[in-house]
Order: C-alpha cells, then structure tokens, then sequence
C-alpha cells in the first residue's frame, strides 16, 4: 500500500520533459543508493552480527553477497528475452530498446529488493515481539513511499502511461506480504537467509543504478546537473527516512 501511495503522483504529473527526466531519474537513483546501504547493507551487516558472526565474518557475508547480487542482475541482462515477447514494450518505443531494459531491470531491482524487507517484517513479527514488528513494518513502509515513485517515474521516463506507471509500480511491492508471510512461517530459516537476501538485493540494485540508470540519464543533452541534483535530494530523503524510521 505503502509503495502505491508513492506512486500516486504519476498519475497527475504531465509527460516530463528531458530536464525533468533526468531529474526524476536521479531523483529514483538517490533514493535506491540511500536505501542499498541504509535499509539493506547495514541492517544486514548487524543481522549477521546478532546472529553470532564476527564482524569481519559478517562483513565479509555481506560483501559477498552484495557482490553476487550484482552478478546476478548483469547476467540478468543477457537472459532477458526481448520484451516485446514479455509484452512489457510501451506504446511507440522499439520493445527492445536498451533503456525500456534499463528501465525494466531497475524495476526488478527494487522488486527484487522488497523480497527481503517483507521478510524481514514477518521475522519480526514471527519472533513474538509485537512492537518490533510494528515499527519494523511502519519504517519499512515509510521507506516504500519514494521507492513507489522511483519506479513510477523511470516508467513513465520511456513512454508508459501515467495510469500503468503507477499501477506497476504498486504491483513492485506486492512481493513484500508474501515475503512477510514466508519469514512468519519459518523463522529460524529466514533469519539465517536474511543477511544474505539483503546484501543481494544491494548488490543488484547499486548495479543497476550505476550501469545504466546514471549513464543514461548523463547521456541526455545537458543533464549532467540535472541528474546530480535529483540524486541528491533522493539520496538525502530516503537516508532521512532510513536513519530515522528504519
């Protein structure tokens, strides 16, 4: 719900501009920087720690995962059929354009990156505490909020509709309840998983954003400012909400 409210702007916003595209773009790549080291490197560093590694131990769990979840997502590239096949093509752009990919494997990205959040909710939840569980979920779902206009707005950057953008954006976060449902379930199982899901998920996600997300929208005609100041001011309210709601 949380991930659907922050993409409720795209349905209002006009058709953005270059300039705006480049800000919007930087805007989404901030805000999944901030929360790859805020809501997943670090959290996942401590779960490690808590669950009995040392720290260099956790930190070298941690790298190594945050280093095969980049892998996976550059090799995610060369797998991914072309998307006129998925029927995931907007209207008027060539389906198989490199930034519709770009685009798409950020969406999978954060899509990817909500499968440990959920968990980590339901873990939680599962371990019998209920006021962790409850500020867990409430500082998880604040986070959300931009990541659900991220996604809308990198959409919305290639040609989709406003309507859709949003919609798939909402959808991006449904994975988060299932994931919440499965950390219930098996407790022990997933807080063991847990560092590892997290660093994943970083990994794929600072990938993603520094591959092709930034490169992109640098290489737009005079959009090198544009992009830096919307990485910033992303940068900045997602480490807002992580430090003071994570």
């Amino acid at each position: 719900m949380a991930t659907g409210l922050g993409a409720i702007p795209v349905l209002v916003m006009r058709q953005p501009s270059d300039q705006q595209q480049n800000l919007l773009l930087g805007f989404a790549a901030g805000v999944m920087l901030a929360a790859s080291f805020f809501s997943l490197i670090l959290p996942a560093i401590e779960v490690a720690r808590h669950q009995g590694a040392s720290q260099a131990g956790a930190s070298i769990t941690v790298v190594a995962a945050v280093l095969l979840g980049a892998f996976a997502i550059a090799k995610l590239n060369d797998w991914v059929p072309p998307l006129d096949k998925l029927g995931l093509g907007p209207p008027g752009i060539a389906a198989a354009s490199a930034s519709v990919r770009r685009i798409w494997l950020f969406v999978a990205a954060v899509t990817l990156h909500n499968f440990p959040e959920g968990m980590a909710v339901g873990v939680s939840f599962g371990g019998g505490d209920f006021d962790a569980g409850r500020v867990t979920a409430l500082g998880i779902g604040l986070q959300n909020i931009p990541e659900g206009l991220a996604v809308g707005v990198a959409l919305s950057s290639i040609g989709y509709s406003r309507g859709r953008a949003a919609l798939i954006a909402a959808a991006s976060g449904l994975v988060e309840p299932v994931a919440g449902l499965i950390g219930v379930s098996i407790v022990t199982v997933a807080q063991a998983f847990l560092p590892w899901g997290l660093g994943l998920a970083a990994g794929a996600m600072i990938y993603v954003v520094a591959s092709d997300i930034i490169p992109d929208a640098h290489a737009r005609i005079n959009g090198g400012g544009k992009v830096t100041t919307g990485l910033m001011i992303g940068l900045a309210a997602m480490m807002f909400l992580d430090t003071t709601f994570g």
